[in-house]
């Protein structure tokens, strides 16, 4: 049954859940001759920039992006070339929306949720990779970790968003496909709906909390969310 409450206002993660981080595998392919390499880089991204967080550290994405490949270069003895850092650069920059991604979005908007997004990546000039992918019309306001200098699943980065938008933690929903984002947003008090897009499962773990929704595909999920809530 739909919960009688006011619906939150949803909080899209952009990497891999908004924009699709496999267009980036034509380059791991190149480079090391295996296009899943990207999946040990985004792995250790993720990895290091939570250390950094943990230590009290920050640095800007892209560049601890950059940083990554060239450990990974380094760990299998691959010799990297400046324009293979440029093209990193260029494709981070200009990944395209998943195809779920703007019908899913319509329907939210239809619906009446308001979104906004929040994202590790640092904030830039236009066109942003929103504006690039076709889909920043959809969002009220984005949201960047560089104005907490922590990354996520950090609680203060969800409070960020709760803060600028004047609202409780309750009435936030993190719609993410990385469980460690939707367990840090509900850790931190708010919603968790996550998409488990391929590469992204969840993890039966003791107290561990479940997301609230979860669904393999974008739109599959709006459903689910505007069944709960019921905008409008």
């Amino acid at each position: 049954m739909p919960h009688h409450t006011p619906p939150p206002i949803l909080v899209f993660d952009v990497n891999e859940t908004l924009l699709d981080i496999t267009t980036l595998a034509p380059l791991f392919e190149r480079i090391f001759g295996d296009p899943a390499v990207l999946r040990e880089w985004f792995a250790q991204l993720i990895l290091y920039s939570q250390t950094l967080t943990l230590s009290g550290l920050y640095t800007p994405f892209g560049e601890l992006g950059v940083g990554t490949l060239r450990m990974v270069a380094t760990i299998r003895g691959v010799a990297l070339a400046d324009s293979d850092i440029d093209e990193l650069k260029a494709r981070m920059g200009s990944m395209p929306a998943h195809p779920d991604v703007a019908p899913a979005l319509t329907r939210l908007r239809e619906a009446g949720f308001r979104m906004v997004t929040l994202t590790n990546s640092a904030s830039g000039a236009s066109p942003t990779p929103l504006e690039r992918a076709g889909i920043s019309g959809f969002f009220e306001r984005s949201f960047s970790v560089e104005a907490v200098q922590k990354f996520k699943p950090a609680p203060q980065t969800y409070r960020l968003v709760a803060d600028q938008l004047g609202v409780a933690m309750s009435d936030l929903c993190l719609v993410a496909c990385h469980l460690w984002d939707t367990v840090g947003a509900q850790a931190a008090g708010c919603h968790g709906a996550l998409l488990t897009r391929p590469h992204n499962a969840m993890l039966p773990a003791a107290e561990l909390p479940a997301p609230d929704l979860s669904a393999p595909a974008l739109g599959e999920l709006a459903e689910q969310i505007i069944q709960r809530w019921k905008a409008g």
